[in-house]
């Protein structure tokens, strides 16, 4: 897929949108300020911009899962008024261990796990070696290299004090570091290839 598309991979709660624990109605759903800005940055340079989230709320019973599909339309409006768009979304409803089927399942999409953006990159055609995932855990770092791609860790969200706290026993590091969305998005486009 070496004449594959470029693509950065963001995860949603603590990265493109402030971290509140489980977004179990819309009304709690924060886009960050800067989120539309990073997102056009990516859309004017012919980057893709893929979101990829864990939503186990569904398995657990939190809320049922056409909220996610409510929640992401308020962000796609909120990116919209910032004159950004979304390529493409990938959810992952499911939990190994808690929960009831369809939901209760032991998936390649849950994140670190490489499914979803597997996934994008056979429906968009993209090029992963190319291609950074954005987020605020190191499992995001891990999902990164399970799927091929780089890292970049963002200090929002949960991603500053996973880094003071619990860097020490991380096995991989990430590519880069960023304060936030916006920062990561514009170190990436510098980096080119």
């Amino acid at each position: 897929m070496s004449a594959g598309r470029r693509a950065v991979f963001m995860d949603r709660d603590g990265t493109i949108s402030e971290e509140v624990g489980y977004v179990n109605h819309v009304s709690r759903y924060r886009v960050f300020p800067f989120a539309a800005e990073a997102v056009r940055a990516l859309n004017e340079a012919g980057w893709l911009a893929v979101l990829v989230t864990n939503q186990a709320g569904v398995a657990r019973g939190y809320f049922a899962e056409g909220l996610i599909g409510e929640v992401h339309s308020l962000l796609a409006d909120e990116l919209g008024r910032g004159g950004a768009r979304l390529d493409a979304v990938y959810y992952c409803p499911h939990h190994p261990t808690v929960g009831e089927p369809p939901y209760r399942l032991d998936c390649d999409c849950r994140k670190p796990r490489p499914g979803l953006i597997r996934r994008a990159a056979a429906d968009l055609g993209l090029d992963l070696r190319r291609s950074w995932m954005v987020g605020d855990r190191y499992s995001d770092t891990e999902l990164a290299r399970n799927a091929g791609v780089r890292s970049a860790l963002v200090l929002t969200g949960y991603g500053r004090g996973e880094l003071e706290h619990q860097s020490h026993a991380w096995r991989y590091r990430p590519d880069l570091v960023a304060e936030n969305l916006l920062e990561a998005v514009r170190e990436i486009l510098k980096a080119g290839d």
